[in-house]
């Protein structure tokens, strides 16, 4: 499984706001200098994680970015998510393959694994990536 630079971007962004509690506005331009993040695109990709419910802006020198809800209640996948669209399950190497027998086997074994991968961002909150301890 491979994570893009999106992604990472966002979930770097989700945690540093969960961290600081949540509730604190924090500003872009903070993130983006902690993380050397290009301050345009990591703009973008939080204004992603607010249309999805994740993050809610303020604008205004004292504005920024805070959690719209409790880390408790963010998963990882649904961060992943607000960024890069609906995790992919579908891999269709039989159709690919001319619908040989090991390609389907092939489905089959990645399938389960992205299973188990969605499975365990679904239960990967921020407040327990962020926790002290």
């Amino acid at each position: 499984m491979m994570l893009s630079r999106s992604i990472g971007y966002g979930l770097i962004a989700v945690a540093f706001i969960a961290k600081r509690g949540g509730d604190a506005w924090t500003q872009g331009e903070l993130i983006s200098k902690e993380y050397d993040i290009p301050i345009e695109y990591l703009l973008k990709i939080m204004n992603q994680l607010v249309r999805a419910g994740i993050l809610r802006s303020k604008r205004g020198p004292s504005g920024g970015y805070s959690l719209a809800k409790p880390a408790k209640d963010i998963t990882m996948l649904e961060a992943i998510e607000a960024v890069d669209g609906p995790f992919r399950r579908s891999f269709d190497l039989a159709g690919q393959a001319k619908k040989n027998r090991f390609a389907g086997r092939m489905d089959l074994v990645c399938q389960k694994a992205t299973d188990q991968a969605i499975a365990i961002l679904k239960k990967t909150r921020f407040s327990d990536l962020v926790s002290k301890g």
